[in-house]
């Protein structure tokens, strides 16, 4: 899914990402700037859904006009399993998994 909430708001002529922090704190939602900043840029760190509903109602929207699916021919879906050998200080070798769709662990 691709969040779409700028070209919503420049639809409907809220042009920086201010102007709409204002207008949410109006309807009683207020964020802070560094979460705002995400909704902003395309990169939500995570949406509640009573949020969407006000920032949907804000911007006479739906969800789906800020929710849109992604082309499936860009990415490339992996089906075998990704190992990565591994040495760790004891000289013994580990093996990092990946499986589709998941990410590894941190390193």
């Amino acid at each position: 899914m691709k969040w779409n909430l700028r070209m919503v708001a420049a639809q409907r002529d809220v042009w920086k990402a201010s102007e709409l922090q204002r207008m949410l704190a109006e309807a009683g939602l207020v964020i802070s700037a560094g979460k705002m900043s995400h909704l902003w840029s395309g990169r939500p760190l995570t949406v509640r859904l009573d949020d969407l509903d006000i920032i949907c109602e804000v911007l006479d929207c739906t969800p789906a006009e800020l929710l849109v699916p992604e082309q499936s021919a860009g990415r490339q879906e992996t089906t075998a399993v990704e190992e990565t050998p591994r040495q760790v200080v004891g000289g013994t070798p580990v093996m990092h998994q990946r499986r589709p769709g998941r990410s590894g662990p941190p390193l």
